[in-house]
């Protein structure tokens, strides 16, 4: 993996663990990534750097992951031209309710693309950042769609186990 065009950016390195799926997705398309750990609250000039240069390291899309009030990627999107996608982590007292909010409610002229809550949100994230570089790129097309085709083969291969259990 010689480029990196997706970036992750946690606000906290407790949010690692929603990204296994994440990250296990991307190795599967052999798309690398960047991981960084840079708060929107706590280190906002960093984050701010990172997304207004991100273009210029290779970056095509950027993932905001956080929980809590989940700010980061609002700020990512106020920095950049990229496509934000924003993972709200389920953390706090509301279970990452706050941060699905926070995230998904953002200003005219400053798009963010929210996910669900959680580890199955996070995956899709990836999953999403994959079409749009699919959008350009032929090789990762035709990967996602060999990957569409196995998900398809492994659900209709239960159905005929269930249906064949229960004879119908």
């Amino acid at each position: 993996m010689t480029t990196r065009p997706i970036a992750f950016l946690l606000g906290s390195d407790s949010d690692l663990p929603v990204l296994e799926g994440a990250f296990a997705s991307l190795h599967e398309f052999g798309i690398g990534f960047h991981v960084r750990i840079l708060s929107a609250h706590r280190t906002p000039e960093e984050a701010a750097q990172f997304a207004r240069t991100a273009k210029d390291q290779g970056v095509k899309v950027l993932i905001g992951v956080a929980g809590m009030a989940a700010h980061l990627a609002g700020a990512l999107a106020a920095h950049s031209l990229l496509p934000v996608l924003g993972v709200p982590v389920d953390s706090g007292p509301l279970q990452g309710e706050d941060a699905l909010l926070s995230t998904a409610m953002m200003p005219p002229g400053i798009p963010v693309a929210a996910t669900g809550i959680g580890k199955a949100a996070a995956k899709n994230a990836a999953l999403l950042a994959v079409r749009i570089l699919a959008l350009a790129d032929p090789a990762i097309a035709q990967k996602l769609e060999a990957a569409r085709s196995a998900e398809r083969e492994k659900t209709l291969a239960k159905d005929r186990e269930v249906r064949a259990r229960f004879g119908c």
